[in-house]
């Protein structure tokens, strides 16, 4: 069967992953087989496919068919976060657009929406995944509130509980108004915003005009204010102390106080007081026992308490006391301002600084261990450089007791039952009504005399368990005991503390005793081995890839225009661990709309292309039994052998590449390899005459080589490999690219090796004065070298001289002593080549040629030695970018010697 004249993805993408899938490649059950596994970042129900995952997804990928390639029993463990804040908001949104308030539904009825809407929506984004290759073990499928999950999440909050590293308490907390629910530190994103500060006056108490002047940015709250605050050394202000001030339109008094915490230099130097809406104004009322008035809703509406603006918005809130202060004498002035504005990761609302009940976990020893665990490489962090911020994370005085409560119904309810002012923490309300009975002394009491407590854990207080509830190890140990540790854990730096140290946490709090000290003691605590820490996506200006800005390109969109292949690709190719990738999708300049193109996608669709030409090629050549000539025999077993002895230290580079996460050096050497060194160069050493038949030997050694290159490329673009590995030959059921051998690097001779490429440089000077000179690719020429041994002696192995002249197509290649009449010449290294011409020279023409070419490359060479003398990019730069950086040096500092040896000629 013929084959089309291009790689068509969408013919071959699906009809590979659906052979793989009916093979059931991608399952792994334990056996005597060493593991390798791999747990999934579980992406959150509500998510559909960005560029984020994209990357994220191939990198695992790569790393889970190489594995099952060398032998290993591969398991990639896929799921999904119930994401507790994002899910809840979609359900309620769903559920209004229905005529339905959550207020109308009981906790029951509301949870059998939301688990109709997981199982409708849930999905999505692993079916997605599919589309990109991601070759998962999708009977392993878990999401984080299944019952098993669940039950795991119970019973460890109980057992941190009975430990004493769980406590309830009343605490300023991080109120989010939108969800209605408190959030951790970690959850709040910090930047800078344009605000306005606002000057206003409070009167001194029984003064007839006597004020003080404070700046706040939220006017709104002095409603809640408690007392005036001075530092005690502000002379200005010293015979304030001891007396009141009135709160401005209600006429609170409150007393002035002094606290060395007020900043003299800001503002006024008086400071108001408002413990319920802010960190430090907490910690200064409880100093000085001052009463706290919480003044909002919820929902970020004023209360009862606040006596005016009952019921309106807190922003609305703002204009309007702005104008009656303003009309009442108490508006001094407002200022442009600009200061660090904290909102909702989830939400993006502004988060009110709250006093709430709410459940913590004390972490000063979590942390130290989680520290301690990467400090001494049982868990190994990759780039190195992320240390620096997980250390200064985790650092004593920066760690606090983690939130853990949630005000939602959409996740594991805190297992704690109260009775009057006792609370009773249980895995079951039967437990907990048992302990309720046996404390009160009442065996009367019933279930329905216990309420239990309203809130969720934390979504993160579920995942942090991850890499052990998926394998079921709070059930039984068989599979965890197998796949435990994990090998490697790929995800972004952005989620290193609310997930990655706090699953090591878990790992070392309780692996031991899910596993028993024999096997802890002999495969480690740790949850796994290696951390590779992927960049952040950002477009053309550097923006973090966001649906939100608009300036993310469509994740399917790329893999229907370019392929999978192509797109992983394109990822890969420019994301070194730990860099934040630029990746090139154009904004279109009329609507700012971005587009779903990309010239690195592209240039893995060409990639694809390139390789499916060079099985036409192949595919196209007769085929004899006889052997070739001897001078063709020559050449094809030299050609072999390059190409094999190159192969094997390719595959050496790409083993300890893969061994150091460096996958965008491995994929953009085997591109340079395939692309150039077997389809430009091997392909052409080998081809036979037009119409001339091939032998079968150097046939077979070709499609040989042309698998082993696809085993090396298959984890990285899956597809195409597979679809070539098949159309290379015919296979017996169960011989595909996935489950082959990875090979191993065999023995090369650097010297050899080098030897081949000098006499392709050889070829390309040949190829450079005939496109410079408009003489035909066919026509015969006569060149000479000059005399010296290490040229005498490469050109005398077998069959190099034969294979320079096949490839550069010449009459005669010899060496000489003299310089050679009508000639054009040109360097490899130090050896100087004549290229007789049928044609007169223009010496003028030619001599203002080379003149231009030397200007152009002296040019660009100052170009490139600027860009290397840049110590910030050599720094920060991807370490292939900056070695392609130095190759363009190399190579253009080979070009200009060349040009003035050229020119030297022409002037002698």
């Amino acid at each position: 069967m013929s084959l089309s004249t291009r790689y068509t993805p969408s013919e071959t993408e699906k009809k590979w992953y659906d052979h793989w899938m009916e093979k059931d490649y991608f399952h792994s059950e334990p056996d005597e087989r060493e593991p390798f596994s791999i747990v999934i970042p579980p992406p959150n129900v509500t998510g559909v496919l960005h560029m984020g995952h994209m990357l994220n997804n191939t990198i695992q990928d790569i790393l889970i068919r190489r594995a099952r390639l060398m032998g290993y029993n591969a398991c990639w463990v896929p799921g999904t976060d119930h994401a507790s804040i994002a899910t809840e908001a979609k359900v309620v949104k769903m559920l209004r657009e229905q005529g339905i308030k959550k207020s109308e539904l009981s906790r029951e009825d509301f949870l059998k929406y939301a688990f109709e809407w997981k199982d409708k929506y849930g999905g999505i984004i692993l079916d997605q995944l599919q589309k990109l290759g991601a070759s998962c073990d999708w009977k392993r499928t878990r999401f984080t509130m299944e019952p098993k999950l669940s039950d795991a999440v119970i019973r460890v909050f109980v057992d941190l509980y009975k430990k004493g590293k769980i406590y309830r308490g009343l605490r300023m907390t991080n109120w989010d108004p939108s969800a209605k629910t408190v959030l951790s530190n970690e959850e709040v994103i910090h930047s800078e915003e344009n605000s306005k500060l606002y000057y206003l006056r409070y009167k001194i108490e029984g003064s007839e005009d006597e004020y003080v002047t404070i700046a706040t940015v939220r006017p709104e709250t002095i409603l809640g204010d408690t007392a005036i605050a001075v530092n005690p050394k502000d002379e200005r202000f010293m015979h304030l102390h001891g007396k009141k001030v009135l709160v401005p339109l209600i006429g609170r008094p409150i007393p002035i106080i002094a606290d060395r915490y007020v900043d003299m230099e800001f503002g006024t130097g008086c400071l108001k007081i408002t413990p319920a809406h802010d960190m430090n104004d907490y910690e200064i009322g409880q100093r000085h026992n001052l009463e706290v008035i919480d003044t909002l809703n919820e929902d970020g509406t004023l209360n009862e308490a606040a006596q005016l603006y009952v019921g309106e918005d807190r922003f609305k809130a703002r204009k309007m006391i702005t104008r009656d202060l303003d009309e009442a004498g108490h508006l001094v002035k407002i200022e442009d301002y600009k200061n660090k504005v904290g909102r909702s990761e989830r939400t993006n609302a502004i988060v009110e600084p709250r006093l709430t009940m709410q459940w913590f976990l004390t972490m000063e020893a979590f942390a130290a261990t989680a520290l301690e665990a990467v400090k001494s490489d049982e868990v190994t962090f990759y780039p190195k450089s992320m240390w620096n911020m997980y250390n200064s994370w985790l650092k004593e005085e920066n760690v606090k007791d983690w939130c853990i409560s949630r005000q939602l119904w959409w996740g594991q309810q805190i297992p704690a039952w109260y009775i009057d002012d006792k609370t009773f923490v249980a895995e079951s309300a039967e437990e907990a009504l048992e302990m309720a009975q046996k404390e009160t002394g009442n065996k009367n009491l019933t279930i329905n005399d216990l309420h239990q407590d309203e809130d969720v854990v934390d979504t993160w207080f579920s995942s942090w368990l991850w890499p052990l509830t998926v394998f079921d190890g709070f059930e039984e140990k068989n599979d965890l005991a197998y796949y435990y540790p994990t090998n490697t854990l790929v995800t972004g730096w952005d989620i290193m503390f609310f997930w990655v140290a706090r699953m090591i946490m878990a790992g070392y709090e309780w692996s031991e005793e899910l596993l028993g000290k024999e096997i802890t003691d002999k495969k480690g605590k740790q949850p796994f081995h290696d951390v590779y820490f992927t960049g952040m996506v950002r477009d053309s200006k550097r923006r973090k890839m966001s649906k939100s800005l608009g300036n993310s390109p469509d994740a399917l969109s790329l893999i229907e225009n370019y392929g999978a292949d192509g797109v992983r690709f394109g990822m890969l190719s420019s994301a070194a661990a730990g860099n934040d990738i630029i990746f090139d999708a154009p904004i279109d300049p009329k609507t700012g709309i971005v587009l779903n193109e990309s010239k690195l996608c592209e240039q893995g669709r060409n990639f694809c292309n390139k390789m499916w030409n060079a099985l036409r090629l192949i595919n196209s050549w007769e085929v004899v039994d006889e052997p070739a000539d001897a001078t063709t025999a020559e050449i094809n077993k030299l050609a072999g052998d390059w190409l094999e002895q190159k192969m094997n230290r390719i595959i050496g580079q790409l083993d300890q590449q893969m061994k150091e996460y460096r996958l965008s050096d491995s994929i953009m050497d085997l591109y340079k390899f395939i692309w150039f060194d077997f389809c430009s160069w091997y392909l052409e050493m080998v081809k036979p005459e037009y119409q001339a038949p091939i032998d079968r030997a150097t046939l077979e050694r070709s499609i040989a080589l042309f698998e082993k290159m696809m085993i090396l490329l298959h984890p990285f673009m899956p597809f195409v490999t597979e679809e070539i590995w098949h159309q290379l030959r015919d296979r017996v059921e169960g011989d595909d690219c996935i489950v082959s051998k990875w090979p191993e690097a065999g023995m090369f001779d650097d010297h050899f090796i080098d030897e081949i490429e000098l006499a392709k440089d050889i070829v390309s000077g040949v190829r450079d004065v005939r496109n410079n000179n408009g003489i035909k690719q066919k026509e015969l020429l006569k060149v000479h070298g000059q005399a010296s041994k290490e040229l005498s002696e490469l050109l005398d192995s077998d069959g190099m001289k034969s294979m320079v002249m096949k490839m550069a197509v010449l009459e005669s290649l010899d060496m000489t002593e003299e310089t050679i009449d009508n000639s054009v010449s040109f360097l490899v290294k130090t050896h100087k080549f004549f290229v007789e011409l049928n044609q007169e020279i223009n010496k003028e023409e030619e001599f203002e040629r080379l003149t231009k070419e030397l200007e152009y490359f002296q040019g660009f060479v100052q170009t490139v030695e600027k860009k290397l003398s840049n110590e910030s990019f050599v720094g920060r730069a991807p370490e292939n970018v900056v070695a392609l950086e130095r190759k363009k040096l190399a190579d253009g500092m080979s070009k200009i010697k060349n040009i003035q040896a050229a020119l030297a000629d022409l002037e002698s």
